[in-house]
């Protein structure tokens, strides 16, 4: 951990440096960045619950309370459809507290191409997987390379992470410093791809990011620990 630390103190100093006035750097540029991916606190997984926009419907012709969806094997699935809103949300219980907080919201309404099916129509619809990560802050979204024509929401709630950003055990300045400047949702593809930053919008009082999807694919929540190489 001390050494995860070091490496988040020189990168928020890089950070300080390339925001200030510096006449005097040359030379200066940017490497590929490099992320740590934010943990879940404490030494167990959280508990995760769901609700979708079918089941919120379901329930409310119901006369007796519906329980929430059951994640199986930390996945749960829903049926989006092309020209209808439709949603799910996942919450937390993770070992800190015994609250239910959220994780997670994916909003579709305009559900385009599926791979290996083709384009949708009105009123089509095609089922989407969501897979929570119980090791990092992040999940996958399926079918992997779908597409929209209206942006796909999500919403990642990251204060599963329990405050310690970077990792030390300790609550203090470095993680503030770690969540207003390094921290940020990343992409890949595939397995094999490398992971991407994205240009999401960032709620620090809500402790979580949002952005527009165009496809499908894997998102996580990391710091960005080392992406500037200064020379004087």
């Amino acid at each position: 951990m001390l050494v995860r630390r070091s490496l988040l103190v020189l990168a928020l100093a890089l950070l300080t440096v390339r925001c200030a006035d510096q006449p005097m750097a040359v030379n200066a540029v940017r490497a590929p960045a490099t992320p740590q991916f934010l943990p879940w606190a404490g030494n167990v997984a959280p508990q995760f619950t769901a609700t979708s926009s079918q089941h919120q419907r379901d329930r409310g012709r119901s006369a007796s309370m519906a329980p929430p969806l059951s994640l199986d094997s930390y996945q749960v699935s829903f049926w989006a459809v092309r020209g209808e809103s439709r949603f799910v949300k996942i919450n937390y219980q993770s070992a800190i507290d015994q609250d239910s907080h959220p994780f997670l919201r994916l909003t579709t309404t305009d559900p385009h191409f599926v791979p290996g099916v083709g384009e949708l129509a009105v009123g089509d619809s095609v089922l989407i997987t969501v897979t929570v990560d119980t090791t990092k802050i992040g999940v996958s979204l399926e079918p992997s390379g779908l597409e929209f024509g209206e942006p796909a929401r999500l919403e990642i709630w990251y204060g599963g992470a329990g405050g310690d950003l970077n990792g030390d055990g300790v609550v203090d300045s470095i993680d503030t410093g770690v969540e207003q400047q390094l921290l940020g949702l990343w992409y890949r593809e595939g397995t094999e791809d490398d992971w991407t930053h994205l240009a999401a919008s960032q709620d620090t009082t809500e402790q979580v990011f949002q952005y527009a999807l165009p496809h499908f694919c894997e998102y996580a929540i990391a710091e960005s620990l080392l992406d500037l190489a200064v020379s004087w």
